[in-house]
């Protein structure tokens, strides 16, 4: 995949970003939501690739679904991962950590799971290779401070604020280390361990299963590292588990098993503000966006701040 590759999966980032981000602090997260799918819809119909969705759009049948086509024809062949509002809700009450993403790689290279969830744990570069999500909050908080060569009390823990993680939020101050507590976002937050100004240093919990490959495929971009068993809430998912054959439920998912391909591209640009990207600012004259753009080959971290002037319409032919 040539690399000017990624800063034309920026675009289509940009344009979700842009329509979405009219919406912020009004309420309605599924009009953001349409907004968001009809822009990058358009907009990612000028990248030159042959493109099959294979994380896309929940809802079926739109032109951003699973299965879908899309590109304005190759070479590369690929395979996407998208989600062109990453957390519809922090939108719809302006609250932080909205984004629009996409990311790019070869054939068969991501995972596909059989079950909406995933327990999660990620880091960046610094503390690859020290987590195992078997392993208990503290122990995997000591593991992680002795790669970054501080103490435990000086972690930052990413969380999502749900019912369902008040053991592991005590265990992780039971541990003596800090917390960030987030309503939505845990993208952001995987993200955020691999940009050392966030600080943020490990996110862990259950999220999206969808949302933890393409966290897996930017930190993949960067060195950094992601670990996710899949969790199972009732017979139905267990079954689902066994209708295509993933074994042991405990079975742990490591990076190279959610993304295995070499040359990982992955874009991504602020709707909200986050601890990575402002969101969306607009002007009198047009907006201003503010986007992050990760490439397996180089290892680079590019942020890329843009000016629109609504005067002048983008070319998406």
């Amino acid at each position: 995949m040539d690399r000017n590759l990624a800063l034309e999966l920026v675009r289509v980032t940009e344009a979700a970003a842009l329509a979405s981000a009219r919406w912020m602090g009004k309420g309605d997260g599924l009009e953001a939501d349409n907004a968001a799918c009809e822009a990058m819809a358009l907009a990612i119909k000028s990248v030159k690739i042959h493109g099959t969705i294979v994380i896309g759009e929940k809802k079926p049948n739109t032109p951003l679904s699973k299965g879908r086509v899309v590109g304005a024809g190759g070479p590369p062949e690929v395979d996407v991962a998208l989600d062109p509002l990453e957390s519809i809700d922090s939108v719809a009450l302006g609250h932080p950590n909205a984004m629009s993403m996409i990311a790019v790689v070869e054939r068969g290279a991501f995972f596909s799971s059989p079950v909406p969830y995933m327990n999660k744990i990620a880091v960046g570069p610094e503390a690859a290779g020290c987590i195992d999500i078997r392993s208990s909050p503290l122990e995997n908080l000591v593991n992680i401070a002795d790669a970054k060569r501080c103490y435990v009390e000086d972690i930052t823990v990413c969380i999502l604020d749900r019912e369902r993680h008040k053991k592991l939020i005590d265990l992780v101050r039971e541990a003596g280390a800090r917390i960030q507590l987030i309503s939505d976002g845990d993208i952001a937050g995987a993200i955020a361990t691999a940009v050392p100004e966030s600080g943020v240093d490990v996110l862990m919990g259950i999220g999206g299963a969808n949302e933890g490959v393409l966290a897996a495929a930017a930190l993949k971009c960067v060195g950094g590292d992601f670990q996710g068993q899949l969790h199972i809430s009732n017979d139905e998912e267990a079954a689902a588990l066994k209708t295509v054959g993933f074994g042991r439920r405990d079975k742990v998912l490591k990076l190279s098993d959610l993304i295995r391909g070499d040359n990982t591209m992955f874009a991504a640009t602020g709707v909200t503000n986050s601890d990575i990207l402002q969101g969306v600012q607009f002007n009198p004259h047009g907006a201003t966006t503010h986007s992050i753009v990760m490439r397996s080959k180089s290892g680079t971290i590019r942020f890329i701040k843009a000016n629109h002037f609504f005067d002048k319409k983008p070319d998406y032919e």
